[in-house]
């Protein structure tokens, strides 16, 4: 990278070095201004005659951008005139997501995402991030050393296979690293300048994808089994080499994947995988906060899960964790989880169960007592009416499964159903929160994955809480950069759950919203970065100095986009 940045020791003023001049900074977009160059930096850095005359400022900018945004009449097309800023000028694409963030997150992630991931290779205009085919597998090391060579920070890593509630993409999965990271830099302030978003394309079993001419991946089956894992391990060993320090976020793996590259990775290096465990913590903060309205304790809850992926397993995870922090032991938090499958309530009845089902499948004994007609296939209103959950939740990706006889067995159990359905995107929802509300009589206290418009009901106005995995995930990379973090421990989820949980206000709550609104997402992170920092000095993963002023430490940290002064220094 032909930049840094510097502080000018005599003014204290923070600015960017460069080493080279002319039209290569107007193409880099990490040192582009575009019209936003002033005067003393055209003369400077050779810039005369590449511009237009007029200097403009940053809200002039904005102004533009937006009119331009705006005059798109699709979310793809917006989706596509965001990226194309984010290529050439990456401080002004960051400023106008911050300046209109309601409006943009749907736009640069969750729902545009998926539809930007299914036509990835269509819309494709410019290389971001590193792409790492099977192919090159003996080359990773000096792939990974392509990337600039300057210190990176975050790496979030995809293989394409589940993504969404879309399932394989192929190469278009690498949307989904890019817009993962945009909101690690949006919303937790992580420096975009160290954010590597990367591809692990081992083909795809995707026949439309196959046999799209325009296809821009590798153009094969998948690879799978000891050559897939042996892949992923040189890959490891490659980021462990080339870049030590850095946080591996795994993304939108297949289950068994994602869970088995979690649980192989978790002890080695500083990593997590946002599907399993952001997930878990932002659902759990979900939770926390929907108690209050109820007036209920964690010790009442009784939760059932409808899906049973890698999303499921983190979160009956953290909720027993949470459980057997209010005195439950083990085995008592696992019995308060139920889960319901494609097909049906997962009981002991089955045969070659899971690991991770297995834990939370009903006893035979149990179910014997149930009232149902096949006690091998306990449909899910049949598991409502014998388990009796105070909360369902939704990680199926199918359409509609929560039916208004559904959340009516939900309504007849409980005063205040919680009923948070999460799948990704929008068109996968479980269903639509304004249906719930209705079908409860506004009873229900609803939080989706997609965000939903509010809901009337009643001449009451409902604010629909986002689940959103953007209110943890972006302050987890914070802290541990902040930080030093060594490792990333489930206990830190633990304790971001609760952070992002004394976030929500008595506002929050009166407009039932178990969420705070997207606009104060950057608190939320900051909140989030210093109650991790916290954890992982307790348990050993970061040098108890950093607790001095770390409130002050952790703001100072978060990236602003705002222009910096540039000098060439040679």
């Amino acid at each position: 990278m032909d930049f840094s940045i510097k502080v000018d020791p005599k003014s204290w003023q923070t600015y960017i070095s460069v080493r080279h001049k002319g039209r290569g900074l107007l193409i880099n977009p990490f040192t582009n201004k575009g019209t936003a160059f002033t005067a003393r930096e055209r003369d400077e850095l050779d810039l005369h005659g590449l511009l237009p005359p007029a200097i403009c400022t940053i809200e002039q900018q904005m102004e533009r951008t937006y009119e331009n945004y705006r005059s798109k009449p699709t979310e793809l097309e917006k989706f596509i005139y965001l990226t194309s800023l984010n290529d050439r000028n990456e401080t002004l694409f960051f400023r106008l997501l911050y300046e209109h963030m309601d409006e943009m997150m749907p736009i640069v992630y969750t729902p545009t995402v998926g539809e930007a991931c299914q036509k990835f290779s269509h819309i494709y205009r410019r290389g971001r991030g590193l792409y790492i085919s099977y192919k090159q597998r003996h080359n990773i090391e000096k792939i990974l050393g392509n990337f600039c060579g300057h210190s990176v920070s975050v790496i979030v890593v995809t293989d394409g296979e589940r993504i969404l509630g879309l399932g394989d993409q192929g190469a278009g999965g690498m949307a989904i690293p890019i817009g993962k990271l945009c909101l690690y830099t949006l919303c937790g302030g992580v420096s975009p300048y160290g954010t590597l978003p990367v591809m692990l394309d081992v083909g795809t079993d995707n026949e439309d994808k196959l046999r799209d001419p325009l296809y821009l991946g590798l153009r094969q089956n998948r690879i799978r089994g000891d050559e897939y894992q042996a892949f992923v391990d040189k890959f490891v060993h490659a980021v462990r080499k080339v870049c030590p320090n850095v946080l591996l976020q795994w993304e939108d793996f297949l289950k068994g994947n994602a869970i088995n590259q979690l649980n192989r990775f978790k002890d080695a290096l500083c990593t997590f995988n946002d599907d399993i465990q952001g997930t878990a913590g932002v659902v759990l903060a979900g939770i926390y906060s929907a108690l209050r309205i109820t007036g209920q304790d964690m010790r009442d809850v009784r939760v059932l899960i409808v899906g049973a992926g890698a999303a499921s397993h983190g979160i009956a995870g953290l909720i027993v964790s949470a459980l057997q922090e209010e005195g439950l032991s083990l085995k008592q938090a696992q019995k308060r989880i139920w889960m319901v499958d494609t097909k049906g309530l997962v009981t002991k009845v089955r045969t070659g169960l899971e690991t991770f089902k297995d834990t939370y499948a009903r006893d035979i004994d149990e179910i014997a007592t149930y009232e149902c007609r096949d006690r091998s296939s306990i449909t899910l209103q049949e598991a409502i009416a014998n388990s009796k959950p105070t909360v369902l939740l939704g990680t199926s990706a199918t359409t509609g499964v929560f039916s208004k006889s559904v959340v009516d067995a939900m309504a007849k159990l409980n005063e205040r159903p919680i009923i948070f359905p999460l799948s990704n995107p929008t068109s996968k929802s479980e269903c639509k929160p304004d249906d719930v509300i209705r079908w409860s009589e506004g009873r229900a206290i609803v939080a989706t994955g997609s965000p939903f418009p509010p809901a009337e009901y009643n001449g009451r106005r409902y604010r629909i809480g986002q689940c959103n995995n953007a209110f943890v995930f972006p302050g987890m990379g914070l802290s541990v950069i902040v930080g030093r973090i060594g490792l990333v421990t489930d206990g830190m989820f633990l304790v971001a759950a609760k952070a992002l949980a004394e976030k929500v206000t008595a506002r929050d709550i009166e407009q039932c919203a178990v969420y705070p609104e997207i606009r104060r997402i950057r608190e939320c992170s900051h909140a989030v970065a210093c109650a991790v920092i916290k954890q992982a000095v307790g348990e050993g993963h970061a040098d108890m100095e950093i607790l001095i002023k770390l409130e002050e430490t952790v703001e100072r940290a978060m990236w602003f986009p705002e222009y910096l002064p540039i000098r060439y220094e040679a």
